[in-house]
């Protein structure tokens, strides 16, 4: 078989799916803070630049009130006296002839309007050039009156903001590609691990299954769910194997004696009643045989869930009472005494027909094998009376309904019992009693198809078979 390339180069892992879900998350998460910080950084400058023309308007008022109180002298008074202190004030007072009569700045500043208070100017050595906002005003003679306030420091945080918001978004998408990255590459990494195992189950090897981390995430739970399939599957072609195997063995037989009486019929019959007795034995092994076939039939249609829509309530005390009162005449024959236990219990939800078919190859096999051979017999104890009663019962366990019946015969041992229910699973102590082996295989399959299960128990001497079906939910 050719071998395809690994999934595991860079490209490929840019294509997976997870990579794309990181990116785009990445993306949305980078857009969304983008917007987010620049109306927060708008509205935080807003705010600042509010505040510090409002803190000019007053200082600007007060100024004026100092002129119409005491008059120009007094204004160029408070002005060179805070200038003498130390801080971000800035000033300037010109005369009505432009010349400047006070204040720290060198010039009117160029460019200052009341719709645009930012201007620069020339700080001292070594600050160079810095950033201010101001109000230029005039006052009653005619004098020009600029207050500012040095806000350079101010930009140089907003500017160091924005430089660590690229180098926060520059870290996010980096490491969101690198993080989708490495996602993508331990994903791949098991999904070739699945990979690998599902061509080797292509190839042949059913008992291959799917490798599972233990993390239990959702590819876990994916290959544990494909593991269980695979087992299935596993069984039913181990099932299929060992059926053709079977039938090949079990029908080998009743045709070579159906072939064989045809031909005695044909050879030896001397009369019309010897012709008709010979057609009578041929016609009963043709029903034996047609039996298997119906009830292999009948197995690959339960197996296959093709049932599913006839299922409804069932009362399995009253198909359990059914069945009984049918077979109840065969086992009086056959000297068994059959006695009921039908406790009260939920419905559950079943097909009635398959139930009813279940619970008669449960009886019927009960009366076959479930006779012990009489007390005296070499080998085996216990009275005639003990070993003949065969008891059915139905009880609610839990969130199910139990339907076992128990006999007195032989039994299986431990070891046998999963080969009993399998299909044509008949021990080798009663391949001689007629039979084709699939009646337990039957109640199994019907059990499966209902979500219940079968269990083989010893009861001491004897077997015990419970089919266990799970209580309608829909109530």
């Amino acid at each position: 078989m050719t071998q395809r390339p690994s999934l595991r180069g860079l490209g490929a892992s840019v294509a997976t799916t997870v990579f794309g879900a990181t990116f785009a998350t990445t993306t949305a998460f980078l857009v969304v803070t983008a917007a987010l910080f620049a109306t927060l950084f708008h509205q935080a400058n807003a705010i600042l630049a509010s505040e510090v023309l409002s803190a000019l308007a007053v200082e600007v008022d007060g100024l004026r009130k100092i002129e119409a109180e005491n008059g120009l002298a007094a204004v160029q008074q408070a002005i060179e006296a805070r200038v003498r202190s130390p801080g971000p004030g800035l000033y300037f007072l010109a005369s009505r002839d432009g010349g400047q009569r006070a204040g720290n700045l060198s010039q009117l500043p160029p460019g200052l309007r009341a719709d645009q208070p930012l201007f620069s100017y020339e700080g001292a050595p070594p600050s160079g050039t810095r950033l201010a906002a101001g109000l230029m005003v005039k006052l009653t003679d005619g004098s020009l009156l600029v207050v500012g306030r040095d806000i350079d420091e101010q930009r140089t945080l907003a500017e160091r903001l924005r430089l660590f918001a690229l180098l926060g978004f520059g870290v996010v998408a980096i490491g969101g590609i690198g993080t989708g990255l490495l996602i993508s590459r331990t994903v791949l990494g098991r999904v070739d691990g699945m990979t690998e195992a599902a061509r080797a189950i292509m190839a042949g090897d059913l008992g291959q299954r799917l490798p599972r981390s233990g993390s239990d995430d959702e590819l876990d739970r994916l290959a544990g769910s494909l593991n269980d399939m695979l087992s299935r599957i596993e069984m039913l072609m181990a099932g299929l194997k060992e059926v053709s195997d079977n039938i090949a063995h079990d029908l080998k037989t009743p045709l070579n004696r159906l072939r064989n009486r045809a031909e005695a019929a044909l050879r030896e019959a001397g009369s019309v009643e010897d012709l008709r007795r010979a057609h009578e034995q041929t016609i009963e092994a043709a029903d034996e045989i047609i039996k298997t076939f119906n009830a292999l039939l009948l197995i690959a249609r339960l197996e296959a869930g093709a049932v599913e829509d006839t299922k409804q309530p069932v009362d399995l005390s009253e198909v359990v009472a059914d069945v009984a009162e049918l077979y109840a005449p065969v086992a009086e024959e056959a000297g068994i005494e059959m006695k009921l236990h039908l406790a009260p219990s939920p419905p559950v939800l079943a097909n009635r027909q398959l139930i009813g078919q279940a619970v008669a190859n449960l009886i019927d096999n009960a009366i076959k094998y479930g006779r012990r051979k009489p007390c005296g017999t070499s080998g085996e104890r216990g009275d005639e009376t003990a070993a003949s009663v065969l008891m059915v019962e139905v009880a609610a366990q839990f969130d199910t309904v139990a339907i076992a019946v128990s006999d007195r015969g032989p039994g299986i041992a431990p070891e046998d019992r999963a080969r009993a229910l399998a299909r044509f699973g008949r021990l080798e102590k009663s391949r001689n009693a007629p039979g084709t082996g699939l009646g337990l295989s039957l109640v199994a399959a019907v059990a499966r198809l209902h979500g219940g299960d079968v269990v083989l128990e010893d009861n001491a001497p004897g077997l015990r078979v419970v089919l266990r079906l799970p209580t309608d939910t829909r109530r």
